[in-house]
């Protein structure tokens, strides 16, 4: 069997706008706030999840991503749940709840830390509430670097899917900072699949900037 794994489904969720492998499949009103517009992708595709409502806006970013992905592409069917891993990356972090946290606790006088919001500043959490949702129980990591790091996660899916301890992956990039965000989650898998998109750095940068 080759060593070359594939990506075999992805989901972008940016400036308004969802795609699905190639598809423009969702796109949001002008000037429409981050959160707001969050809210309607996940009330448009009818995803029926109550506790999404509770997330941070990280977490709700990756949450509708990979909903949306493993709806095009259900692996959790295909394999067994325990050999699925999901890897992610970002470059801010849980910056964005870390800074409403901070606010709670910074003026003496107006003190009120919330464990609603305390929970969610571990940037990990978003992968944690993917596995929850969809009972993966594979390998799980989050990376933070200052940009997308594409040649980083060829190697190490190609490390993870190749040492036959992982048999699909739910991958990408989510980052949700100061108003700006970003979603690029996609499958990996030995076989090819509809897309037949070999991983590799150059095709993963295409598909990131594209």
């Amino acid at each position: 069997m080759s060593d070359m794994n594939y990506i075999t489904s992805y989901c972008k969720i940016e400036s308004g706008k969802v795609v699905l492998n190639n598809e423009e499949v969702f796109r949001g009103g002008e000037n429409v706030a981050e959160a707001d517009f969050m809210k309607s992708v996940y009330k448009h595709f009818k995803t029926d999840y109550p506790k999404f409502y509770k997330m941070d806006n990280l977490c709700k970013l990756a949450f509708i991503a990979s909903e949306l992905l493993l709806k095009t592409n259900n692996i959790t069917e295909k394999y067994n749940r325990d050999r699925i891993a999901i890897v992610i990356s970002n470059s801010a972090s849980s910056l964005d709840i870390d800074t409403e946290h901070q606010s709670t606790i910074s003026d003496k006088d107006n003190f009120f830390p919330s464990p609603a919001v305390f929970v969610y500043t571990l940037p990990n959490i978003l992968i944690g509430e993917i596995a929850i949702r969809n009972s993966i129980k594979g390998e799980n990591s989050l990376f933070i670097f200052e940009n997308f790091n594409p040649e980083f996660m060829e190697n190490y899916h190609n490390i993870l899917l190749n040492l036959k301890t992982t048999d699909a992956c739910i991958s990408g990039y989510v980052d949700f900072y100061e108003h700006k965000y970003k979603a690029f989650l996609y499958t990996v898998e030995k076989t090819p699949g509809v897309l037949a998109i070999e991983h590799t750095t150059e095709n993963l940068n295409q598909l990131f900037n594209k």
